[in-house]
């Protein structure tokens, strides 16, 4: 059945009699007369929103966001792509070494040390059947002062080879050498121009004076190490540990360290004038594994300049160095303060030598020394040493005991006979 709806079922018209949706006509060229969009819909639903173009400034800084993520996403992709396996940077670099000048300032370690360097040598000596090494310095007319122990073996026979700081070496003959003293000069056949060191004065040192102490400890040639004088006057045994060999210093006392094969060279102070012989150190043992003594525990004694100059002249003079006494013999047995002159004799020979220096002073056998020059005296090995380090023809002044009264003297130091001189 038709009507008047063109066929159409009107009950699927909306509410203002109109399809909710109407299909377009076949074979339309166009819409035909009356056909038209639906009309809007009524509230509840808003009007669509108006969008509105956003402003330049906007757009240019998006843009360049956008811009730059995209340079990073690529970058980031093309290292991932490319990096080396093994973590590796074939074009990592480190910034250029920067200049810098090897020069010091005079009066620092490093400028002492250099003034002072080509001075020293390096001592390689063989005996028989002994062998060493130790240290020595130059000083006027190109002789070398060192310890008589590292030259000792070579006494009779052997050979001494002297190793300069430039690294040229040359043989060496003894001119002399003193074992109460610990000292010995050689005498190189070349210098290679090598500089002699500068003499200082040993009495002008004081406690906590820096010193620089070179050589070649352990053969290791040029050296150095620094620290203070740690005391002065310290009675020290140096040399041998028997017979001729044995020596008593009155050592300056130093925690630079020194080492095996330091002996002979010279200890410094901050100009680089030589105030002692480092020839002795104290140690804590024996080491275990290698029966030798350990190494430095900042307890290293040298024999001060100024007797070393007095000994070295003497050995170069004449080939022996004269030992300076006061002519007694001390009674090693006492135990009480000061140093007991002995009561008897001693292999024959008077305690006290008469027409000796102590004999002339008053000095009797059995007499306590309490004092020398003002300085108390606490065993003989003290004594001994103050004395050694006096020169033929100094004064001391003597405070001792006699039958209990106590008295002072003035005694002239003088020397005990030369041994017969053995150069080699």
């Amino acid at each position: 059945m038709t009507d008047d709806t063109g066929g159409f079922d009107s009950g699927a018209f909306g509410r203002q009699g109109r399809p909710d949706f109407l299909p377009a006509p076949e074979r339309a060229a166009g819409l035909g007369p009356g056909w038209g969009p639906p009309p809007p819909f009524p509230p509840p639903f808003p009007p669509p929103p108006v969008r509105t173009a956003p402003p330049a400034r906007f757009s240019l800084a998006l843009a360049l966001v956008v811009a730059l993520v995209a340079g990073a996403a690529g970058s980031a992709g093309t290292y991932l792509l490319t990096r080396p396996p093994s973590g590796t940077d074939p074009s990592y670099r480190l910034s250029t070494v920067p200049s810098g000048a090897t020069t010091r300032p005079p009066d620092s370690v490093a400028g002492v040390a250099a003034r002072v360097l080509p001075s020293v040598v390096s001592l390689e000596v063989k005996g028989n059947q002994e062998a060493g090494t130790g240290s020595g310095f130059v000083i006027k007319g190109g002789y070398i002062v060192t310890n008589n122990h590292v030259v000792a073996v070579a006494a009779q026979t052997g050979e001494i080879r002297i190793r300069f700081n430039n690294r040229k070496s040359t043989t060496a003959k003894i001119v002399g050498r003193d074992p109460n003293s610990d000292i010995a000069v050689v005498k190189p056949e070349h210098t290679f121009g090598a500089p002699e060191i500068t003499l200082g004065n040993s009495d002008s040192v004081v406690v906590g004076d820096p010193v620089i102490a070179i050589g070649s400890p352990l053969g290791l040639s040029g050296t150095v190490t620094t620290g203070i004088v740690s005391s002065l006057n310290r009675p020290v045994e140096a040399g041998g540990e028997t017979g001729s060999d044995y020596a008593l210093i009155n050592a300056i006392q130093t925690d630079a360290a020194i080492n095996p094969g330091n002996s002979g060279g010279p200890l410094v102070n901050a100009s680089g004038q030589v105030i002692g012989v480092n020839s002795a150190i104290a140690t804590l043992g024996s080491g275990a594994a290698l029966g030798q003594q350990t190494g430095s525990i900042g307890l290293g004694f040298a024999i001060p300049i100024n007797h070393v100059r007095r000994v070295a002249q003497e050995l170069i003079t004449t080939g022996s160095a004269r030992t300076s006494r006061i002519g007694i013999t001390v009674d090693t047995q006492y135990q009480g303060p000061g140093v007991r002159i002995a009561a008897g004799t001693s292999g024959g020979e008077p305690a006290v030598t008469p027409g000796g220096p102590a004999d002339k002073a008053g000095l009797k056998p059995g007499d306590i020394i309490l004092e020398i020059d003002g300085q108390p005296v606490d065993d003989s090995r003290e004594l001994i040493v103050t004395i050694r380090n006096k020169a033929p023809g100094d004064q001391v002044k003597l405070k001792f005991r006699h039958d209990g009264d106590e008295k002072t003297a003035k005694v002239t130091v003088t020397a005990a006979p030369a041994p017969t001189a053995h150069p080699s």
